[in-house]
């Protein structure tokens, strides 16, 4: 790999992780604080993590191992935020119950 190589592909993957966690922060606040244009915006940050995935998939010399990784990592971002806002409700609307 060459330097321009490895500072493009650090680029690409802090690009992916900085989208992917907007999209996390932004639908949690959007939901916390009931405002769907949030929850909006964080999508759009996914649709951008996505972007960010092809181009590491196209245009990065990474191996497939790798590749393959970033291509599932971006499905799991995908549904962490939704997966964890639906325990969290769960978790709390249990919490003053007793059995």
């Amino acid at each position: 790999m060459t330097p321009d190589a490895l500072v493009f592909s650090a680029i690409m993957l802090g690009l992916f992780v900085l989208a992917g966690g907007s999209y996390g922060v932004l639908y949690g606040a959007g939901r916390i604080w009931r405002r769907p244009q949030l929850i909006k915006t964080g999508f759009a940050c996914y649709g951008i993590q996505v972007l960010v995935t092809l181009a590491i998939v196209a245009l990065t010399p990474l191996s497939i191992m790798w590749k393959v990784f970033i291509l599932l990592s971006c499905f799991a971002y995908a549904l962490i935020p939704p997966a964890t806002w639906r325990y969290l409700e769960r978790l709390h609307h249990t919490e003053g119950k007793t059995t």
